[in-house]
């Protein structure tokens, strides 16, 4: 099986090349391609699903992954959703538990950052001076309701302990928290749905869409 995962920004990209094998295993291969934030993201992907639509093989499929930010999430994932139908493909939540879909459409709530701050363990590798407690602490008990957004509050809270002084290096640090995080332990609602996800992604075969389909 092979991946091809859109998503908004670097970061991302560099945190999912250390996390996508360890969720859907060596035997599948993978593309992440990054875009110049969400907007940029969203204006391109109708385009881009209906090339897809035209010779997607048998065996590949299609993640798209965005922050929720703090918009409504409801209102973007049906907005994925629908550019997905329009160009012919199937979604995950389209079909029923267990046929076979082309596209998964997921949101990191509220911030890719919080899948972090979901793997404290993996944190404190990374980072050793963050103290063991932090997940204890009231604003950190439920990373996905991390209040004035988690990217601050991961830069806020390695300041304080002496980490990127100069302000948060987003690209860096998604690639050496990822690089200890493990997707079964991690405690982030949105990582698991989104990790769910992959792994029904990977596991039915479906039928090429006919040429030319759009």
């Amino acid at each position: 099986m092979h991946l091809e995962i859109l998503v908004e920004e670097p970061s991302s990209e560099a945190a999912l090349h250390n996390l996508i094998p360890r969720i859907v295993g060596a035997a599948s291969s993978f593309a992440i391609y990054p875009f110049q934030g969400k907007s940029d993201l969203l204006s391109a992907l109708p385009a881009r699903l209906r090339a897809y639509a035209r010779w997607l093989p048998p065996d590949w499929r299609i993640a798209v992954l965005i922050d929720a930010d703090s918009a409504d999430c409801l209102a973007q994932k049906n907005r994925l959703e629908e550019m997905a139908r329009e160009a012919g493909l199937q979604t995950r939540s389209g079909v029923a538990q267990g046929e076979p879909f082309q596209v998964l459409n997921r949101l990191a709530v509220e911030e890719l950052e919080a899948w972090f701050f979901g793997d404290l363990e993996a944190l404190r590798s990374a980072y050793p001076r963050v103290s063991s407690s932090l997940g204890n602490r009231a604003p950190y008990r439920d990373c996905d309701a991390i209040r004035g957004g988690t990217w601050e509050a991961l830069e806020r809270e390695l300041q304080k302990v002496g980490y990127h002084r100069g302000g948060l290096a987003k690209i860096q640090a998604a690639r050496e928290i990822s690089a200890h995080m493990e997707p079964a332990r991690n405690v982030s609602r949105s990582f698991q749905t989104f990790r769910r996800g992959l792994l029904d992604l990977i596991s039915t075969e479906t039928e090429s869409p006919a040429p030319g389909r759009a």
